[in-house]
């Protein structure tokens, strides 16, 4: 570690790949050279252009990262050393890190830390801005845990995320950088999954704006681009950004439940202008799995979209592209689960069009995965709409799920429910159901949960059919039965 410390060039880029919790007692060492490196004068700019009254594009004005001034006037051409920026940049990764898996020991450096994040979240440089912006979720996560168990704590660390969410939403409309842009709405988006609605309730009517702003492409690194040729990259960045923009109605709707309708109502048009013909595939499939996270945590609400969406859903379904068509499917699944009488009408449909997802044609396990949650959501809500005679055997054929363990729990619920409720339908599939249930009890990956279920079904069948399952069960590989007998219910 001494002779690391020797060579700053490239110094705190290896200390980020070897951190872990235990680097609490190198901080006295390390934070001091990071903040050194995060104050190296960078070099001079020159040629002043004086004619701007206002900071320039993306609302940050000077040139060094030492100058806290915001109206300087905007640097034409600028001089710097490379070496220092790429230092400068690492260091302030470095930061981030170091409060991140150290938290309550970061203490005694919190507050420089703040300080230097604040300026480089407003430095010239994109790359170091990055980098402030990551840095700044983790100082925020290391202040929450420094200031828990103060008296004035939670005072403390309200004014703290105030900070970084100010920062954020100013980011996210005035920086002139895609992939900036990009990492605060994901920061964003994060923050308002890892603490209480409350916590967020007052920054709320910004963040929407800001939203707002991004899906009309009015924001700053979105206006950027007009003025110069879009290439391949312009392209990956828009997809980066419009992806992390698309993070955030989940975040929404997961923090506010069926209150965030109001807003969802707001966003809704200028989200769907990116399913246009005209649009490439991969923003079509943004707006499908936004909707579908939307709908999974929204519930009730989403009901009044569903002739609004659903066609563009099915259409997914056949999309030669195995990411939309495995959205599509996710998708149209929780839409069934909470859509409620509104979809009844689309189920003939919806059936046609996730029935070649359960073929030898379709190559992408992944997305039969997702075309059986789907069939299951459906099951559960309105088994009466089911043809259950056809569909379970396609449906059972396919599983144990291959790919997407996210679906176990509604995959196997359904397929429990329906063996627990006796429906006929599924009883007469028994050794298909047995071969099922101890894959599933052998899997390393599926959870106590829902092995819980599974043996709770067995113990059902074998209730129901005692010796009769016999020949079944001398069929399994001793592995299997072994699996399956731990997994069952002791009476």
């Amino acid at each position: 570690f001494s002779e690391l410390r020797e060579y700053t060039h490239g110094f705190f880029s290896n200390v980020a790949e070897i951190m872990d919790d235990g680097f609490t007692q190198y901080l006295p060492h390390v934070v001091p050279l990071a903040f050194s490196s995060c104050n190296l004068d960078d070099g001079s700019a020159v040629d002043i252009d004086d004619s701007d009254e206002d900071e320039n594009i993306n609302g940050f004005g000077g040139v060094s990262s030492d100058d806290e001034a915001h109206d300087e006037p905007r640097a034409r051409n600028i001089s710097i050393r490379t070496g220092v920026l790429d230092e400068k940049a690492a260091a302030t990764q470095a930061l981030g890190l170091f409060a991140l898996h150290t938290k309550s020991s970061y203490a005694p450096y919190l507050e420089e830390s703040l300080k230097i994040l604040i300026r480089h979240s407003s430095y010239f440089h994109e790359d170091v801005r990055l980098q402030a912006i990551i840095a700044l979720k983790y100082i925020l996560t290391a202040a929450q845990a420094v200031f828990q168990s103060q008296n004035e704590g939670p005072a403390k660390a309200k004014e703290v995320l105030d900070t970084v969410m100010n920062i954020y939403i100013k980011t996210v409309t005035e920086d002139d950088d895609k992939e900036v842009v990009a990492q605060a709405c994901m920061s964003i988006a994060d923050i308002i999954k890892d603490i209480a609605y409350m916590a967020v309730e007052p920054y709320m009517p910004r963040l929407v704006e800001a939203t707002l702003v991004l899906l009309r492409e009015e924001s700053a690194c979105q206006q950027a681009e007009s003025d110069c040729e879009i290439d391949d990259d312009d392209a990956e960045h828009d997809e980066v950004l419009m992806d992390a923009v698309s993070d955030l109605l989940p975040a929404f709707a997961k923090s506010m439940g069926c209150h965030f309708a109001p807003i969802f109502a707001k966003l809704f048009e200028p989200l769907m202008k990116f399913t246009r013909a005209s649009r490439p595939p991969q923003d079509r499939t943004m707006v499908v799995a936004c909707l579908a996270e939307v709908a999974q945590d929204m519930g009730a609400p989403i009901a009044g979209y569903i002739d609004a969406v659903m066609p563009l859903v099915l259409k997914e379904l056949a999309s030669p592209v195995a990411t939309n068509r495995r959205n599509a499917a996710f998708c149209v699944g929780e839409l069934c689960k909470n859509g409620g009488e509104s979809t009844l009408k689309y189920y003939s449909d919806i059936l046609r069009g996730l029935y070649p997802l359960f073929g030898e044609s379709e190559p992408d396990d992944a997305v039969r995965d997702n075309a059986a949650g789907a069939v299951a959501r459906m099951i559960m809500v309105h088994p009466e709409s089911i043809p259950l005679n056809q569909v379970l055997p396609v449906f059972l054929k396919v599983l144990p799920l291959k790919e997407d363990h996210e679906e176990s729990m509604a995959v196997y619920s359904c397929v429990c429910n329906l063996v627990l409720s006796s429906n006929p339908q599924i009883l007469c599939l028994v050794p298909d159901l047995v071969n099922l249930f101890a894959q599933v009890a052998v899997s390393p990956v599926e959870t106590s949960e829902v092995k819980a279920q599974i043996g709770r079904a067995f113990s059902h069948l074998i209730s129901l059919y005692g010796h009769q399952m016999q020949p079944i069960l001398s069929n399994l590989s001793p592995t299997h039965a072994n699996a399956l007998a731990a997994i069952a219910p002791k009476s």
